[in-house]
């Protein structure tokens, strides 16, 4: 049997198994230079076999001219005696025009008496797919290359078996090791842990063998030079076929990264311009204190003057003036206290076991120190400090209460003259509510019904309201009581808490909630107070901007009111504020205008549509040259620039006459009307409003 397969394996046979294989065949006869080219090589190209020619530099021209040489070359050395065989891969034109890559494999069959090359055989297989695959993998490993290059990542490998490392050049250049391989001393890498993350480190990278899972660590190493890097690692077991496998990971820096993250800490604990803990970080520093049993000192101090140095010499100078006193404050406390800047001028402190003798002794030097501040350009002008003192041993005392006793005591000593502190006494407050529980009964009111809208309507003077329609928008704390709390007691406290925000943005929502709808229609416009912490809120717009969605109220029938204190506060918060408002053509008035030395900067500074001119200079107007002076250059001034005029504090006949006669535009003032019910006034400007479409 086995002699009859031998017999059918003729020509036949092996043309089908070179077609079945799609493998082209040649046959060089070097003495007389024919080249025979089976069939299935012509077809491999797209011929016929009667259509080429059997010479020997056919397949020559066919050849790319880019792999010509190469190609040669291999048949040379192999005739010479160089290698063993002829292998090479090189790219033959299609008879349709394109280019077949081919595996060209052969060498010498036949030898003459003196040995010289008689007669070359090869075949040559179309590798067009693999090496289309191949171009695609090498684009896939550019990108890849790419991406790592770009990510600043390392790639390593360990291989269990021969305990041999590898690192690529990314690897080194992290470690700041310089080699020319990437193969490393297997135990390279453990000499550059830090020796605080090496023990940890070693066992995040010791996957378990089988495991699939990826893990990832940061750690820290220390370059040869002495840098400590922090860097990232993504480590997992590779599975081998019959050998123990390797350990693949990758590495990049994430020194930048930590830094950041440490600066962000740092920020969202800190205050920016003084370096002192800031509100929200002091008062969980003060809690976890309280809690730990230990007593201590709370202090509050609240700079005096500061307003005015600020008038004079402008908000660098107020800068200065703040990191010099926070400075000054840190000189004068022990190494376990902490110090904290609430915001604006007002500044917080807490001392471990400190008893009330040692309290005074450290008021004494904080005193001193805010009198010594460094003021910059503003050094003719007077800094002081007024302080209150709170010693806390109760360690159910909340935080809230424990610097409202010290804000009271701060107040004491402010009433006293300042330049001064004073000791909380339980007693001296025991006779009203102290500023925190005002404050906490604010956010109860707003919650509770007891908060309620009330508002003042603007008049263009010498004609109808109805034909301006605007509506300042002010807020009256009913008591558990009943009693009315004028807005100059819990306002102040709501600001000093911090809560001034809440209570600017529950006014806003509530107004425009309950009458967007009449504002919509052109019934009546409403402007707003904002206290200097709403003005400093970088997400105010979202929230007006939501509250217009939801209501339906116009931007352009809202109005914004900013004081020069709060300007003061945040100089560059309400320029800012300003900018947006002019952008959604919210109306802007700058309020209590004149009664700072800056009014007429912020007035350049500013793009307002008005200005309202302080009360102080109106009410007694008539009486007072001096006044009406001033008031007619603030008019004069304001119009040159295209500012309405807002007079405040009308209250009687005469000052109405006089303000007319100059050419104010618009009054307020009891004169022309009492604050009401806001409810009431919208409710009547809507029916007067319907009347009149009628």
């Amino acid at each position: 049997m086995a002699g009859r397969h031998k017999k059918s394996r003729s020509g036949a046979f092996w043309a089908k198994a070179l077609e079945r294989a799609h493998l082209g065949v040649w046959d060089w006869d070097l003495a007389t230079g024919d080249c025979f080219y089976s069939a299935t090589w012509a077809r491999m190209l797209g011929y016929e076999e009667d259509e080429i020619a059997n010479t020997s530099d056919l397949w020559l021209r066919l050849t790319h001219p880019d792999d010509r040489e190469r190609a040669l070359a291999s048949g040379d050395s192999h005739i010479a005696g160089q290698t063993d065989a002829i292998e090479t891969e090189l790219r033959l034109r299609h008879k349709l025009g394109h280019w077949v890559w081919v595996l060209d494999r052969g060498g010498i069959v036949e030898r003459g008496a003196d040995g010289r090359p008689l007669r070359l055989m090869g075949v040559q297989t179309d590798i067009s797919k693999q090496k289309a695959a191949e171009a695609e993998l090498e684009q896939v490993n550019v990108r890849f290359r790419l991406a790592l290059a770009a990510s600043g990542t390392g790639i390593w490998h360990y291989d269990v078996a021969t305990n041999k490392s590898y690192w690529d050049a990314r690897t080194r250049d992290i470690f700041g090791l310089t080699a020319d391989t990437d193969e490393v001393t297997a135990g390279l890498w453990h000499t550059f842990l830090h020796p605080d993350d090496k023990e940890a480190t070693e066992r995040a990278h010791l996957p378990k063998p089988g495991s699939d899972k990826v893990t990832a660590t940061q750690y820290r190493i220390v370059r040869r030079d002495g840098a400590v890097r922090h860097v990232e690692s993504l480590v997992r077991y590779v599975a081998a076929a019959g050998a123990a496998g390797q350990i693949l990971g990758t590495v990049r820096d994430i020194t930048e990264d930590k830094l950041r993250e440490q600066e962000l800490a740092h920020a969202a604990r800190h205050d920016a311009l003084t370096g002192l803990w800031n509100r929200a970080a002091f008062d969980r520093l003060l809690g976890d204190r309280i809690a730990s049993g230990v007593p201590l000192a709370v202090f509050y101090v609240d700079l005096d003057y500061f307003k005015a140095l600020n008038d004079f010499a402008g908000h660098a100078a107020g800068d200065i003036a703040l990191k010099s006193v926070a400075a000054g404050i840190g000189r004068c406390l022990p190494p376990l206290a902490h110090a904290a800047r609430l915001g604006g001028d007002e500044f917080a402190l807490m001392v471990p076991n400190c008893d009330g003798a040692e309290a005074e002794r450290i008021a004494d030097a904080i005193l001193a120190a805010v009198r010594g501040a460094d003021l910059g350009l503003a050094a003719t002008r007077r800094l002081a400090a007024s302080g209150g003192i709170a010693i806390v041993s109760d360690r159910d005392m909340a935080v809230a209460d424990a610097l409202a006793c010290a804000d009271d005591a701060c107040y004491a000593a402010k009433a006293a003259g300042r330049d001064r502190f004073a000791v909380f006494s339980a007693e001296a407050a025991s006779g009203g509510l102290n500023a925190a529980r005002l404050a906490a009964d604010t956010v109860d009111a707003m919650e509770d019904g007891r908060l309620k809208l009330f508002g003042q309507q603007i008049h263009r003077l010498g004609r109808p309201w109805e034909e301006s329609r605007h509506v300042e928008v002010l807020a009256r704390l009913a008591g558990r009581d009943g009693r009315l709390i004028p807005p100059g007691e819990f306002i102040p406290a709501a600001e000093r808490f911090g809560i001034a925000p809440r209570l600017d943005r529950w006014i806003i929502r509530t107004a425009l909630s309950l009458h967007g709808a009449a504002m919509k229609s052109g019934a009546v416009t409403l402007g707003f107070n904002l206290s200097a912490q709403t003005l400093s809120d970088p997400r105010l717009w979202d929230f007006v901007d939501s509250v217009i969605d939801e209501t339906g109220a116009p931007h352009s029938a809202i109005g914004f009111e900013i004081t020069e204190t709060a300007a003061v506060t945040n100089f560059a918060a309400a320029e800012t504020f300003v900018r947006k408002a002019r952008e959604r053509r919210c109306r802007v008035s700058l309020d209590d205008f004149g009664a700072g030395m800056s009014s007429f900067e912020y007035l350049r500074r500013f793009p307002v549509d008005a200005i309202k001119i302080d009360g102080s200079f109106i009410e007694h107007i008539a009486e007072s040259r001096f006044d009406r002076e001033i008031v007619s250059a603030i008019a004069g001034i304001a119009r040159s620039v295209g500012c309405g005029v807002v007079a405040e504090k009308i209250e009687q006949p005469e000052t109405l006459d006089v303000l007319q006669a100059m050419g104010v535009d618009f009054g307020q003032g009891f004169l022309l009307h009492r604050p009401e019910p806001l409810e009431q006034i919208v409710t009547a400007a809507g029916a007067a409003s319907a009347r009149k479409a009628s």
